[in-house]
């Protein structure tokens, strides 16, 4: 599974390629909004950061203003991906990019439906927001399931994106299914390195070398 940033932070993104575990980033308005900078100048300094997948998203809802927007967006770098929505005009979009070579991630997807609408408009990822359907009493991880399985059905090139992580569970459950990314906050992606029985045998282990006398 590969792992993208889901922030505008450049602070986060250098601590995390730092690790050689960061695949790719994803923003969208509102971290940009959060980072309170220039929105060209955040994604031409990320994708400076990593080679991999750059999500920048369009905030126009007709086809011409997605495709104006978009295209002054792959300017910035080759790694950029434009981010459209799942809506008919995103779709159209979707296709137009696509057919120019340029990457796209189609967001807010929430049902298997809108997720296979996605992978025949030739989108290169499909981000899945699980938290958000967890939030309103749905099983987000379902919706994941459904999507790996008709992927697989029709072997669609379209990569499952699994967006709106909130905890280390999202992922792990997500990896079993097959999901090809995970896109999450830098917390939830530090958390994954988190078990008691690592600290408490480092603990342990640090204790008796302390015992030892002995230095390094």
């Amino acid at each position: 599974m590969k792992f993208f940033v889901d922030t505008a932070d450049i602070a986060e993104i250098k601590d995390l390629a730092a690790t050689g575990l960061l695949d790719g980033v994803t923003t969208n308005p509102s971290l940009i909004k959060k980072a309170g900078r220039d929105f060209k100048e955040v994604i031409a300094e990320i994708c400076a950061v990593t080679d991999g997948p750059v999500s920048a998203e369009v905030v126009a809802m007709d086809f011409d203003g997605m495709v104006a927007q978009g295209e002054d967006l792959a300017k910035i770098a080759k790694n950029v991906t434009i981010k459209v929505p799942l809506t008919i005009e995103g779709l159209k979009a979707c296709r137009h990019f696509r057919n120019k070579g340029i990457m796209v991630n189609v967001t807010l997807c929430f049902s298997p439906a809108q997720a296979l609408l996605a992978a025949k408009a030739g989108a290169s990822f499909i981000s899945p927001f699980v938290g958000r359907l967890d939030d309103v009493g749905s099983d987000g991880l379902t919706l994941i399931h459904d999507i790996v399985t008709i992927y697989n059905n029709y072997d669609f090139e379209t990569e499952v994106l699994v967006a709106s992580v909130r905890n280390p569970i999202h992922i792990v459950e997500s990896a079993k299914m097959g999901a090809h990314v995970a896109t999450a906050p830098a917390s939830v992606l530090k958390a994954l390195v988190n078990h008691p029985l690592t600290d408490r045998g480092l603990e342990t282990f640090l204790k008796d070398w302390a015992a030892t006398g002995q230095k390094l």
